[in-house]
């Protein structure tokens, strides 16, 4: 059970134990925290649950996908950080993978 830790838009901070087989996006809404609005219910059309990747974790995650990077081209919060929580399976993460939830555009 990978552990993640999601800091809120208010700067809080959760630790989630998570079940392997979910996204990143499940995971955080699966826990209350319903500022990731991820309104696409996870199929990678429209970028409502937009994170950042805490730095030690960007290079180790797996490449994002021609679909998550046009999506996140369309956001004004875009960083070299930025990922699609729903494309962020849990098993191909590291445990004590940090995400912030980005800004809402």
């Amino acid at each position: 059970m990978p552990q993640i830790v999601v800091v809120t838009r208010d700067g809080a901070e959760r630790h989630l134990h998570a079940s392997a087989d979910v996204s990143g996006m499940q995971a955080i809404r699966d826990a209350g925290i319903y500022e990731l609005l991820a309104l696409c219910g996870g199929v990678c059309s429209c970028a409502t649950c937009h994170v950042y990747v805490a730095e030690p974790f960007v290079n180790v995650l797996p490449k994002m996908s021609d679909d998550e990077n046009d999506l996140l081209d369309g956001s004004s919060h875009r960083t070299p950080t930025s990922r699609l929580s729903c494309q962020l399976r849990l098993t191909e993460v590291p445990d004590g993978l940090r995400l912030t939830i980005a800004p809402e555009d």
